[in-house]
C-alpha cells in the first residue's frame, strides 16, 4: 500500500483551507525547498504563541485586554483571508490563496487566533468550570498524525461545512440556533461526536498532504502555509470538543 494511501484514495483533505492546489507547487531548482521538520517546527512556534495570547485573554479579562483581543482577532481574520483566500462550496475560490504571503502572516494569525481561543475558552469555563482542561487534554490525546485513515473524510467534512452554512442562514432568519446544533439531545451529541471525529481525521489528512508536499519539493514558504493550515484544523477540533463537552454537562 502507498505511504500516502489516504491521499491516493481521496486526493484532498476536506479542509477548505488546505484543499487548494497550493500544495501542488514545486520549487525551482535554485530555490530552497520546504521540509517536514520545518513545517512541524513552525507549527510548534505557532501553538506556543497561540497558547501565550490565549493565556493573556484568559487571565486578564479587563476592558483593555478584551479590546486588544478583538483587534487581534480582526487582524487574524485579515491574515487568514489574505493567505488562504476565500472559498465557497459549489463556487470555488472567490479570493485565490496566496501561500507566498504565509511567511508574513503566520505570526499575526497565531497571535489573533490565540486571543480568539482565550475568549471562547473563558466563556465556556465560566458556564462549565473545568471544561477547558478536559477539552485541551482530549484534543492532544486525539491528535496523533502518524497513520493514514482510508476514510471518506473529504466528503464528510465538506458536508459539515455545508451544515455550518445552513445553520448560520437558519439562525439569521429565525433568530435561534437549530436544536440539533446547540441543544443537548442524543441527536445533537451524536452529531458533535461525528464532527469531532471528522476534525481529527481531517487533521491526519492535512498532515499527510504537508508530508507529501515536502517529499515532492514544494517551495520553502509552504512550511508556513502548512503550519497555518494545521493550526486552523486544530482550533476547529478544540472548539468542537468544547461544544461536545458542554452538551454533556448540560444534560
Amino acid at each position: 500500500m502507498s505511504k500516502h494511501a489516504a491521499l491516493d484514495t481521496f486526493g484532498r483533505s476536506g479542509n477548505p483551507v488546505i484543499r487548494s492546489s497550493a500544495f501542488d507547487s514545486r520549487a525551482s531548482s535554485d530555490s530552497e525547498r520546504m521540509t517536514l521538520d520545518g513545517a512541524v517546527n513552525k507549527t510548534a512556534i505557532m501553538l506556543a504563541i497561540l497558547i501565550s495570547t490565549a493565556a493573556i485573554s484568559w487571565n486578564f479579562p479587563s476592558p483593555l485586554i478584551v479590546m486588544l483581543s478583538y483587534i487581534g482577532i480582526f487582524a487574524a481574520a485579515i491574515a487568514s483571508v489574505a493567505t488562504f483566500g476565500f472559498w465557497m462550496p459549489f463556487i470555488g475560490f472567490i479570493i485565490n490563496p496566496r501561500p507566498y504571503l504565509a511567511p508574513k502572516t503566520w505570526l499575526i494569525f497565531a497571535f489573533g487566533e490565540g486571543f480568539f481561543i482565550g475568549l471562547i475558552s473563558l466563556s465556556f469555563e465560566t458556564m462549565f468550570p473545568g471544561i477547558v482542561l478536559e477539552a485541551v487534554s482530549l484534543t492532544f490525546c486525539i491528535v496523533k498524525p502518524s497513520q493514514n485513515f482510508v476514510l471518506m473524510v473529504c466528503s464528510a467534512v465538506f458536508g459539515i461545512f455545508l451544515f455550518y452554512i445552513g445553520t448560520l442562514i437558519y439562525s439569521l432568519v429565525t433568530g435561534v440556533s437549530p436544536e440539533i446544533f446547540s441543544g443537548s439531545s442524543n441527536a445533537s451529541i451524536g452529531l458533535s461526536l461525528f464532527i469531532v471525529a471528522m476534525a481529527a481525521f481531517s487533521l491526519v489528512l492535512d498532515f499527510d498532504i504537508i508530508e507529501q508536499s515536502a517529499e515532492y519539493g514544494s517551495p520553502k514558504y509552504m512550511e508556513y502555509f502548512g503550519a497555518m493550515a494545521l493550526v486552523t484544523t486544530l482550533i476547529w477540533l478544540y472548539i468542537e470538543i468544547l461544544r461536545l463537552l458542554a452538551k454533556f454537562r448540560s444534560r
